[in-house]
């Protein structure tokens, strides 16, 4: 195994996904959750960022050709799902469990984009495309998983700040995350505006 490039995918991966920055967002969205469906949503937020992640370190540049797809065009729909849930969260329209469910809030955006956004896919693609011999593979396929893990310990424990803040401050801390989730979804479609721009002038 590869030690230098595990700890280069452990780094880049922790630091895209931003996993104490996630404890914000997942309360505000399962914060009236019943203990076991807020773990359930967490299980399946992890589940499926790791899948996405997994699918296109194994095949992403090759579905992206097929579906003549650039990189940017992912990273500005990633930035319009966060918009959405951004707007439903700083207008208060995800506070009952009728109105959310589990396995809603583990696709989006926990799922996707947050834990596998546009970031965390084109890293792991640029690890898999400099990766030489199966050592170099092993050490991306671990360092994605001990990522995920860290991720899914961080969600699973954060029914104390549930319990801490109470159905004040989880409102409170609500519009917070709604105005964090809209300005990461302003980034992501300015950068994606940016890259369109700056293709086209390359290609003219």
């Amino acid at each position: 195994m590869n030690l230098k490039l595990l700890g280069e995918v452990l780094v880049t991966l922790l630091v895209i996904t931003d996993p104490p920055g996630m404890v914000p967002i997942f309360v505000a969205l399962t914060g009236q959750m019943p203990h076991r469906e807020r773990v359930r949503a967490a299980w399946q937020a992890v589940a499926l960022g790791l899948g996405v992640i997994v699918v296109f370190a194994v095949a992403g540049q090759t579905l992206l050709d097929y579906l003549h797809v650039d990189l940017p065009a992912l990273q500005g729909a990633g930035g319009l799902l966060l918009l959405l849930v951004a707007l439903e969260l700083l207008t208060g329209k995800t506070g009952g469990p009728d109105q959310q469910t589990t396995s809603n809030v583990a696709l989006v955006p926990l799922g996707t984009p947050l834990l596998a956004g546009p970031g965390a896919i084109v890293a792991t693609m640029l690890f898999v495309q400099e990766a030489e011999g199966v050592p170099d593979f092993l050490s991306i396929g671990v360092g994605i998983v001990l990522v995920m893990a860290a991720v899914w310990v961080i969600l699973r424990f954060s029914g104390i700040v549930v319990k801490v803040l109470r159905p004040a401050g989880i409102e409170v801390l609500t519009r917070i995350a709604g105005l964090l989730l809209a300005a990461i979804a302003v980034q992501l479609i300015a950068d994606a505006v940016i890259a369109f721009v700056d293709a086209h002038r390359l290609a003219s």
